[in-house]
C-alpha cells in the first residue's frame, strides 16, 4: 500500500493541517517508508513461533519480577478527607461544572 499526494492532502484537511508542498513530500516519503516496513512485516512467516512474554526473551532468559497483587497499605479514608472542603458518606464532593 502506498499513499499518493492527493491522500496527503486529504489527511492534511481532515486532520485540519495546513502543509507546504514541501512538507507534503517528507509526510508522503515518510508514510509510505512506515507502510513498506509493515508490509516486509507481514511476508514474515510467524506460523508456529510461539509470542514472547518480553522482547529481552529473544537474546536472554528472563524471570519476571512480579509481585503478589495484594493490598498493602491501610485504608486511611478518615484521615486523607479529614482537609477535604466537603465529604459527604465516604466521597468528596465538588462543585458541579457542567450545567
Amino acid at each position: 500500500m502506498s499513499l499518493t499526494p492527493q491522500d496527503i492532502g486529504r489527511i492534511a484537511h481532515l486532520a485540519r493541517l495546513e502543509l507546504s508542498p514541501a512538507e507534503s513530500e517528507r509526510m508522503l516519503s515518510q508514510l509510505n517508508g512506515f507502510f513498506d516496513i509493515v508490509e516486509r512485516m507481514r511476508a514474515v512467516d510467524t506460523a508456529g513461533i510461539q509470542p514472547l512474554s518480553h522482547p529481552v526473551e529473544a537474546v536472554q532468559a528472563v524471570a519476571l519480577r512480579l509481585r503478589d497483587d495484594v493490598a498493602s497499605e491501610p485504608n486511611d479514608r478518615e484521615a486523607n478527607q479529614r482537609s477535604a472542603p466537603a465529604v459527604e458518606r465516604g466521597l468528596f464532593l465538588v462543585p458541579k461544572v457542567i450545567e
